[in-house]
C-alpha cells in the first residue's frame, strides 16, 4: 500500500502546483495530474481487491468513459454540443486520449466511499453515481475557463457558472450511475485497505472548494461543487470521524 501512498502524495504535489502555474506549464500539470490519479485508483483496485477488479474498472470506465466522450462530441447526446481544443495533447475520434482517464481516477474512490456510506447494492450504485457526477461541478467550469473544451449550446446554465449548459450536469449523472452499475457487476465486493480512496475523495472535494474560491476566481462553482459533492463527502467525512 506504501506505493499508492506515494502516488497520492505526487498527486497532492502536483495539484497544490496547479494554480500557482500558467500557460504551457498549467497543461502539463493537468495531464500529469489526471495520469497520476489514474494510476492510484488503477493500483488500488489491483492491490485490495484483485487484477480482475482492476481490470473491469479500466473496461469500464476508461473504455466506457471514451465510448461516450466520442459519442457525445460526435452527436451532442448525452451532455450537449461541445468539443475539445487541441490543448491537452493527442486526441482519438475528437477526444483527448487523457479524458477517458479522468473518469477512471475519480470513478473508483467515488465507488469505495459509496460502499463506506451504504451496504444496499441499489443504493451504492446511486451514491457513487452522485459522488462522481459531482465532481464535475469543479471540473468543467475550471477546464472551460482553460479553454480545454467549450461549449456551442451553453444555455440554460447553473446562475453563476456562464458557458456550461445544464444538460451536461444531467448526462454526467445518467452516465455515472450507467458505469457504477457496471462497475458493481464485474468488480469484486470485497473490502480492503480503502483509507487512501476516502483521503483522494476528500482531498478533491476540500482542495477544489480552496482552488476556486481562492485561486482560480470561479467562486460560483466553488459553491456549487461543495453543495454537489458534499452529499458525499461530508456523509463519508462524518462516518470516517465516528469510526
Amino acid at each position: 500500500m506504501r506505493p499508492v501512498w506515494a502516488l497520492f502524495g505526487a498527486l497532492v504535489l502536483a495539484e497544490i502546483a496547479y494554480p500557482l502555474t500558467g500557460g504551457p506549464a498549467r497543461t502539463a500539470l493537468v495531464v500529469a495530474t489526471v495520469v497520476l490519479g489514474y494510476v492510484v485508483s488503477v493500483a488500488h483496485a489491483w492491490v485490495t481487491r484483485g487484477p480482475r477488479t482492476a481490470g473491469a474498472l479500466v473496461l469500464v470506465t476508461t473504455g466506457g468513459g471514451f465510448l461516450v466522450e466520442a459519442i457525445g462530441r460526435s452527436t451532442g447526446y448525452p451532455f450537449g454540443d461541445y468539443d475539445y481544443t487541441g490543448a491537452l495533447g493527442p486526441r482519438l475520434l475528437g477526444v483527448p486520449l487523457v479524458i477517458p482517464l479522468a473518469w477512471t481516477w475519480m470513478a473508483w474512490p467515488a465507488w469505495v466511499a459509496a460502499g463506506r456510506l451504504t451496504a444496499h447494492a441499489g443504493a451504492r450504485i446511486a451514491v457513487a453515481g452522485l459522488g462522481l457526477a459531482a465532481w464535475d461541478l469543479f471540473l468543467d467550469p475550471q477546464m472551460v475557463r482553460q479553454r480545454y473544451w467549450l461549449w456551442h449550446t451553453d444555455s440554460p446554465a447553473l446562475p453563476g457558472v456562464a458557458g456550461i449548459p445544464l444538460t451536461n450536469y444531467l448526462g454526467w449523472l445518467l452516465v455515472a450511475v450507467a458505469l457504477m452499475a457496471l462497475l458493481h457487476a464485474a468488480a469484486a465486493a470485497k473490502p480492503g485497505n480503502d483509507a487512501p480512496m476516502y483521503a483522494m475523495y476528500l482531498w478533491t472535494y476540500a482542495s477544489s472548494i480552496l482552488a476556486h474560491a481562492v485561486f482560480l476566481g470561479l467562486p460560483a462553482s466553488a459553491a456549487w461543487g461543495a453543495l454537489g459533492m458534499g452529499l458525499v463527502a461530508i456523509p463519508l467525512a462524518v462516518r470516517l470521524w465516528r469510526s
